[in-house]
């Protein structure tokens, strides 16, 4: 579709603009948009001509959720393994090999299918921008084929070779780390905006985590950590010491830990600049305790919520989800969620351009089957996200 783009009769506009309140809201509100971005905001009544108009018919209008954690490239299920913990087994991250088998002998279109499928799962769900892991190869050509996969679907890819300790190398994981290291991340890094690293029992040690990060860091990738989800460990004082943009899963926090995030703060009071994305997804599939959201707000840390989608401890694809969740089990308030999975989310990823409803901004908007954000955590599994509009375009 090409020309202005006018959604008006917006009886709830979330904007997430600063200064307007948690949420910016704006009633009897319309959003103009041009060649894929935000070019005017403001009532309804005042509102300039267009080639074209949505009525939202006094919906609520918000940004399009950012999923800024997820594991899309795979294959396989692990619906016996949830089966498995629903009746008692505890999670300790080892089905992870069984995907990785499934994934070396996948082709790149049983790939590219499964990525394309989630992705439009999650897209029809509100979600028009979606970070992507590797890490289910875990040799030098399929992390480079996973991310190379990836990046046929987000320019938000995450090199994670560092996921577990490939079985061939599970006596020899200082090899592995020099694997990571070298060949594989000079094959992976073409392809990659982000490094990870699975900093946990079972996983990587600090040690062996500061030195893969350091090495993306040296080919210019960005760092995010997977840290303190089976329990209390380094990785989120690792994630702060590296300047990660997000530590991710934040489950058993030390008051030190949570001070560590906080100290990060920005001198202008935007936020931390490092962000604890928070996966409820993973806590409700594996029957875990949930983070405490409502420590970290308290202590300013900036939230961001995200899926988690991956076939082993979330497999769930659905933002909307994870923000009743974050308000039912995480003690957020509906506003703290929706923000957390829009704004929270683009700042996990570094973005001023998405999350966000004001001018400049990409114009990424979802319209609710409902007169308000507060029925997403209100009206839980009901399918109210009635239309997207990505980059300007209704999908």
């Amino acid at each position: 579709m090409s020309g202005s783009l006018l959604i008006d009769n917006i009886g709830e506009l979330v904007t997430n603009s600063p200064g307007d309140g948690p949420l910016g809201i704006r009633r009897d509100a319309a959003v103009l948009a041009e060649e894929g971005r935000v070019v005017w905001v403001g009532p309804s009544a005042y509102a300039p001509a267009a080639d074209h108009r949505i009525d939202a018919g006094g919906a609520a209008v918000l940004p399009g959720f950012v999923d800024s954690h997820a594991h899309l490239v795979f294959a396989g299920d692990r619906a016996a393994e949830f089966a498995a913990r629903m009746a008692g087994q505890p999670y300790t991250g080892g089905g992870i090999r069984t995907t990785v088998g499934a994934t070396r002998a996948a082709t790149d279109d049983e790939l590219r299918g499964t990525v394309r499928r989630l992705r439009g799962e999650a897209l029809r769900q509100g979600t028009t921008t979606m970070e992507i892991k590797s890490g289910y190869g875990l040799t030098v050509a399929d992390e480079a084929r996973s991310l190379r996969i990836a990046a046929e679907s987000s320019t938000e890819t995450t090199f994670l070779g560092a996921h577990v300790v490939p079985a061939e190398y599970a006596d020899r994981p200082d090899d592995y780390v020099g694997l990571v290291c070298g060949p594989m991340l000079a094959a992976a890094a073409p392809y990659a905006k982000w490094i990870d690293v699975f900093c946990e029992r079972g996983a990587f040690d600090v040690d062996h985590a500061r030195a893969i990060l350091a090495c993306g860091q040296a080919v210019g990738l960005g760092v995010r950590v997977h840290a303190n989800q089976l329990g209390p460990g380094p990785g989120v004082q690792l994630g702060v010491e590296l300047g990660a943009a997000s530590v991710d899963h934040c489950t058993y926090l030390s008051d030190a830990d949570v001070d560590a995030l906080a100290d990060t703060a920005h001198s202008d009071g935007s936020g931390t600049r490092t962000v604890a994305t928070l996966l409820p997804g993973a806590e409700f599939s594996t029957r875990s305790p949930y983070p405490d959201a409502r420590r970290l707000l308290d202590a300013g840390v900036t939230v961001a919520l995200a899926t988690d989608c991956n076939p082993g401890s979330s497999y769930t694809s659905s933002m909307p989800f994870c923000v009743a969740l974050a308000v039912r089990e995480m003690r957020m308030t509906p506003a703290e969620a929706v923000w957390a999975a829009t704004a929270g989310g683009a700042l996990a990823l570094r973005r001023d351009d998405i999350g966000v409803l004001t001018p400049g901004a990409r114009a990424d908007l979802v319209v609710l089957d409902a007169p308000s954000h507060l029925h997403l955590a209100y009206r839980p599994g009901v399918p109210l996200i009635r239309q997207v509009i990505r980059n300007g375009v209704p999908q």
